[in-house]
């Protein structure tokens, strides 16, 4: 896997384009600006009056096309695009997407951002009933589905194989004729829907694509929801009625660009709120605030506006870090936060800082920092967390699905203060969270998915349900 100072990472994220001339071009720009859902390997997939052509290979997407004529060669007005990062399925080209699938009556493209919670099961009984898998990516089981159903109707297969699969997802199907988008029936993963200067539309998991391309935004795809767009327009239907908005929070919170808005939200001024309540949860006495870049910044200048505190830069990340695959054990993480990372003792020194980061996995990023501000001279370290504690696992795409992983699922509070080595540690409270994003939703928890704070997860755990549960009573201690 690729080394990053966080432990924790997105499964992917999709791009779609119909109806423009240089469709993989566009594509490549949609996927350049999601290239934070996904590092591992990318790929684009066009459609050339019918005619599919693929490229994909494992890296950034720099690298996947820093041959030009590997762009070149993918002609076509339609296009769609994935980047990787892997929690279903070995980090191997042959799980790179977007998938081609090709059949002697048609063909197709597939991109899926999530994980499926029946993959063991409906793997089986595919493999029973004939099926062969070329990847072990729990992507292909759509694929299979629709190739497997007995109804008459290709979008009758599709809404057939999209009530089958569970778990979070979103899906772009490419056709010969039309683009497919497809979600979940809780919306755990974002997608959204825009519309170019020229007509063209566009698929995004984030809306910061779309200002990249220049897209405005029509509007986000619904849970349940499946759109066709081809020549003719946009068609917008429903594969289920049984649906529940339970958006992944830790979109909010981590994963998502602040430049993105998610259901209406703006996730920078999300992320502000967050700080602002975390801020008036927090119960010490402090002189500067300090925020962990990059995705904390938007929760210190919450904090510090709240506060009346300074907001400083005591933290400095080095952005030219070199990209290196390395095994991810704790010895090599820590070096990584030196390596990433460098406090600014003529801000620190002399001074009890309040350092906000948006969370704590294991805990190990956590105590390097706080010894990296001590180090630089900071008296007091005051570590607060703009989300509640995560001692929960996600089974809809985060890479994070056992308790083992986590400090908080294993320790109490105090005893994660001690291992980070703050003199206080504070975690956003559940409800102090769901009030900051503000979703307009009468649906529970304010319509996100808080399940890796509370346990209480909106859907059943299928094929994972056996394992949570011993997970359960399991401890492990990170000391």
């Amino acid at each position: 896997m690729t080394y990053e100072v966080k432990s924790l990472n997105e499964e992917c994220g999709v791009f779609g384009i119909w109806g423009h001339p240089q469709a993989a071009q566009v594509t490549y720009f949609g996927l350049h600006s999601l290239q934070h859902r996904g590092q591992e390997g990318a790929g684009i997939l066009t459609n050339d009056a019918g005619k599919l052509i693929r490229h994909r290979d494992t890296g950034l997407i720099s690298e996947v096309f820093k041959n030009p004529a590997n762009l070149e060669k993918l002609t076509g007005q339609a296009a769609i695009g994935h980047v990787r990062y892997a929690t279903a399925g070995e980090a191997s080209i042959d799980n790179i997407q977007p998938f081609h699938f090709k059949f002697y009556d048609m063909e197709f493209g597939l991109a899926h951002n999530g994980n499926l919670t029946n993959t063991k099961t409906l793997k089986k009984e595919l493999e029973h009933n004939g099926a062969i898998f070329s990847s072990s990516s729990d992507t292909e089981i759509l694929a299979h589905l629709i190739r497997c159903s007995h109804n008459p109707s290709f979008m009758g297969k599709v809404k057939e194989a999209l009530n089958t699969v569970k778990g979070g997802f979103a899906y772009l199907l490419m056709m010969e004729d039309k683009l497919i988008a497809a979600l979940d029936p809780n919306g755990f993963r974002p997608l959204s829907i825009g519309k170019m200067a020229n007509g063209a539309i566009v698929v995004s998991s984030e809306t910061c694509a779309f200002e990249v391309v220049g897209a405005e935004w029509i509007r986000d795809v619904k849970p349940g929801e499946v759109v066709i767009i081809d020549n003719s327009g946009i068609q917008y239907d429903t594969y289920t009625t049984d649906t529940q908005l339970a958006i992944c929070s830790m979109e909010y919170i981590y994963f998502a660009r602040p430049d993105s808005n998610i259901h209406g939200v703006n996730v920078h001024t999300a992320r502000k709120r967050m700080g602002a309540q975390l801020a008036r949860e927090f119960k010490h006495e402090a002189d500067i605030v300090v925020g962990v870049p990059n995705s904390s910044l938007s929760a210190a200048m919450g904090f510090a506006e709240e506060s009346g505190l300074p907001n400083e830069m005591g933290l400095i990340k080095n952005q030219y870090t070199q990209r290196t695959f390395i095994q991810p054990t704790q010895e090599l993480r820590e070096q990584g936060v030196r390596m990433k990372l460098s406090a600014v003792s003529g801000v620190v020194k002399g001074k009890r800082v309040v350092m906000i980061d948006d969370s704590i996995v294991r805990g190990t990023t956590s105590r390097r920092i706080v010894q990296l501000l001590k180090e630089a001279g900071a008296i007091e370290v005051h570590v607060a967390i703009g989300s509640p504690a995560l001692a929960y696992p996600c089974f809809y795409g985060i890479d994070i699905q056992t308790r083992r992983e986590l400090i908080a699922a294993n320790h109490s509070v105090e005893e994660t203060r001690q291992i980070i080595g703050a003199d206080s540690l504070t975690y956003l409270s559940i409800d102090g969270l769901i009030d900051s994003i503000g979703l307009e939703t009468d649906a529970p928890n304010g319509g996100l998915c808080v399940a890796y704070f509370d346990g209480k997860y909106p859907t059943p755990l299928y094929d994972y349900e056996e394992e949570y549960r011993r997970s359960l009573d399991e401890k492990v201690s990170f000391y």
